[in-house]
């Protein structure tokens, strides 16, 4: 019994002995494994603009609601829907007999009119001549005298209705008030229609050129006037605009900023800045979803790193892996600004001259030692 111990307790600081051999050469093999290869840059401060991508929606440059003015029949429709029109062009005929009576009958009135002007002035004339030898009395000389005048009245009177007649005869033709593209007629002939109606005859549109509304959120608009405030930015030098279509293709007319809104939308918290593009084929139509790039000022001292070499830590902050001088691996979190040609503008955390990471970032952690191998910039991206 007793040499049975002896025996399993050699056994044992053998098995011992053998394990601590097996730790001891992992631990040292460890220790001699070589650095980790991976692919960095040389992070540089360079000039670049600031471009920003918003959303936005076409708008004609000129919409006009085609109302009657006078009421009555459709007698013809002058123009074909979808098409061009121009100012002052004939769109609706509205049956004009009973405008045209009217005038007759206010032309009538004037003469009337005159023929009693020529008597109160004829009795006028007498009176005052009379009045002199007493032949009339005074009150029936100051009773002539206003009755001319109350002539004179009557005849401006008939002079006025006459223009509202010749107005409302020219108003029986329905004339385009502005030049564009015209919609679809909601009236045929032989419509009735009626003055000053709520429902619209037709909708002009001008395309060329047409506006852009573009909504960007107060505070991005914020931080960028801080930013340019503080020196951080430099002023844009243009004001042009580029559009993204909804297919993804650049519109290839550049568009030029006219004005930003000045107040704030409560609902969304944005402000609408206004675009103007040229539109010679027709391309961009009202209502329209576009999304338009701008320049909103040049950084003279920006750190440019691909997007590819950011990534995020648990709580959602962005992080960047550093090369130090001993080349050890560090995790630093850094503060992104937006995205320009794939690569995050860097606003904090990075200077020129670090060894950003690019290329191996999922062989590595912090505090690994590594083989940094500057890449071409070409490659980095």
């Amino acid at each position: 019994m007793h040499k049975a111990l002896k025996i399993a307790a050699v056994i044992t600081a053998s098995l011992w002995l053998t394990a601590c051999g097996k730790q001891d050469g992992g631990a040292q093999a460890q220790q001699e494994r070589p650095p980790t290869p991976v692919g960095v840059m040389i992070v540089e401060a360079q000039s670049q603009e600031i471009q920003v991508e918003l959303p936005g929606r076409s708008k004609s440059f000129l919409e006009a609601e085609v109302r009657p003015q006078v009421s009555g029949i459709i007698t013809e429709r002058g123009f074909i829907e979808g098409k061009e029109v121009t100012k002052g062009q004939s769109l609706y005929q509205i049956d004009s007999a009973t405008y045209k009576a009217a005038l007759i009958s206010a032309e009538a009135d004037l003469a009337r009119a005159n023929a009693a002007l020529e008597s109160a002035k004829a009795k006028a004339a007498r009176y005052q001549t009379l009045v002199k030898t007493n032949a009339v009395s005074v009150q029936d000389f100051d009773e002539a005298k206003a009755a001319y005048k109350e002539a004179l009245a009557s005849v401006t009177v008939a002079q006025a209705a006459i223009n509202t007649a010749k107005i409302n005869l020219e108003y029986t033709e329905v004339k385009a008030p502005i030049s564009g593209r015209i919609g679809k007629s909601s009236v045929t002939a032989g419509a009735l229609v009626t003055a000053n109606q709520a429902n619209t005859l037709a909708t002009i549109q001008q395309l060329d050129p047409i506006n852009v509304d573009i909504s960007q959120s107060s505070a991005q608009m914020l931080r960028l006037q801080t930013q340019l405030k503080a020196g951080k930015l430099l002023e844009a030098k243009n004001a042009q605009v580029t559009l993204v279509l909804e297919d993804g293709s650049i519109y290839d007319q550049p568009g030029v900023l006219k004005f930003s809104e000045v107040s704030v939308d409560e609902t969304t918290g944005s402000v609408i800045i206004r675009a103007e593009f040229p539109n010679p084929d027709g391309i961009l139509l009202p209502g329209m979803y576009v999304r338009s790039r701008l320049s909103t000022g040049t950084d003279p001292h920006a750190i440019m790193v691909p997007q590819k070499a950011i990534t995020r830590n648990t709580k959602g902050e962005a992080v960047a892996m550093v090369v130090n001088a001993e080349n050890t691996v560090e995790a630093r979190v850094v503060k992104t600004a937006e995205v320009i040609n794939n690569q995050w503008r860097i606003v904090d955390g990075l200077v020129a001259g670090d060894k950003l990471i690019v290329e191996g970032l999922q062989k590595i952690r912090a505090g690994a030692v590594v083989s940094p191998q500057v890449l071409s910039t070409d490659s980095a991206k």
